[in-house]
């Protein structure tokens, strides 16, 4: 019992600490940031929209408005069955180029963005959310990076703003901060195992049709790392999008996202073979299938624990600090004013709500259930 317990405690402690350590040991052994050379293709920014008449202007806007050729860039949006004004918001827009594609009935995003992609011109499709504002340098910056035919993906830096203090939003930016670390630290040596979704560039060439219940966000990379090209992160292409504020709201959109992730993880399983791809299904592994597992762990960790309180007080010691932790995660759920008011409730709660909503996916992934249905994010 004892070997499951320093088991479980070596793996958390790889997840969020050995993963990120090994990382940053292995870039001093990798070459500096290659020059790049400033270029101007084509480009097509997609918007796939569900009920967005609250933001879709302002978006539309913000497109227009960034530093690249007009002639050299073309926005469209796909309408998921919006029943509210969003269409009719976008539609103002044509005069300025603006193209309206309806899609009925509702079939989720990644459907949305394959209709997009069978009309857009460019030689780099752009995604972007319908709530994302990108700084106005953004898509120079995202783009640069295709003089290096090595290339096929970039990512931008995503940064979520949290004008209330709430738990989720707190929790939501922390997050942010580590997952741009390991991108940073991961484009060092390879491939990036994760992107946003919200600014995000990637040659047309390699762009794959996917199933609907497909996560866009996690599939296409691995499609574009399988077909022989990198997948990078830029964090001088930036984007601000409203975090959640509402504890069931990331509770909802953390359960959808891991769900269609695990689909994501069977469906591009090859990469996890170390024979075919020794790098790529090493870090797989550590930043994304390790990572969604954690709940189980933390679980195991528990129980192990509680069995071996007895043999010793090392044992009673560790069951003492595992109760505080999660002690202080019920009280950051239930009452989100102390949530706000200490780092350390904020981390710990958040951190259980990432793990749980991860577990719940994976049970229902096993049992075989799909979403293909697509909620914006509610700020």
């Amino acid at each position: 019992m004892s070997n499951a317990f320093w088991i479980s405690l070596f793996i958390l402690f790889y997840i969020y600490m050995g993963y990120p350590f090994f990382l940053w040991f292995v870039s001093f052994f990798f070459l500096g940031k290659k020059h790049l050379e400033p270029i101007e293709p084509s480009v097509s920014i997609l918007i796939s929209a569900y009920n967005e008449e609250s933001c879709i202007g302002a978006t539309l806007e913000n497109k227009l408005l960034l530093d690249y050729p007009v002639g050299k860039k073309e926005i469209i949006v796909v309408s998921d069955g919006s029943t509210d004004r969003t269409e009719e918001i976008v539609r103002s827009f044509s005069s300025k180029g603006v193209q309206l594609i309806v899609q009925t009935p509702r079939q989720g995003k990644t459907a949305a963005l394959n209709e997009a992609v069978s009309h857009a011109k460019g030689d780099v499709l752009i995604f972007s959310d319908a709530n994302s504002l990108y700084e106005p340098s953004a898509l120079r910056k995202l783009v640069a990076h295709f003089s290096d035919p090595s290339v096929g993906y970039v990512t931008g830096k995503m940064v979520y703003v949290d004008e209330v203090g709430s738990l989720v939003g707190s929790g939501c930016s922390a997050y942010m901060r580590y997952e741009n670390m390991l991108r940073r630290l991961e484009t060092k040596i390879g491939s990036v195992m994760g992107v946003d979704g919200g600014i995000d560039a990637v040659r047309k060439s390699l762009y794959k049709t996917m199933a609907p219940e497909m996560l866009p966000d996690f599939v296409l990379p691995l499609r574009v790392i399988e077909q022989g090209y990198k997948v990078i992160y830029e964090e001088g292409a930036v984007l601000k999008e409203p975090a959640l504020t509402q504890n069931r709201d990331e509770w909802k959109m953390r359960v959808r996202v891991s769900l269609r992730s695990f689909h994501a993880l069977w469906t591009m399983r090859s990469l996890l073979n170390p024979f075919l791809f020794p790098l790529t299904s090493f870090q797989l592994l550590s930043h994304k299938v390790l990572r969604y597992l954690a709940g189980f762990v933390q679980l195991s960790l528990l129980i192990t624990n509680v069995l071996m309180v007895k043999t010793s007080f090392f044992f009673e010691f560790t069951l003492l600090l595992q109760g505080v932790f999660y002690l202080l995660s019920l009280i950051g759920i239930l009452v989100p004013k102390m949530a706000e008011n200490f780092l350390l409730i904020r981390t710990s709660a958040y951190l259980c709500l990432l793990n749980a909503a991860a577990m719940i996916a994976f049970l229902k992934f096993i049992a075989g259930k799909k979403q293909v249905l697509w909620t914006p994010r509610k700020g």
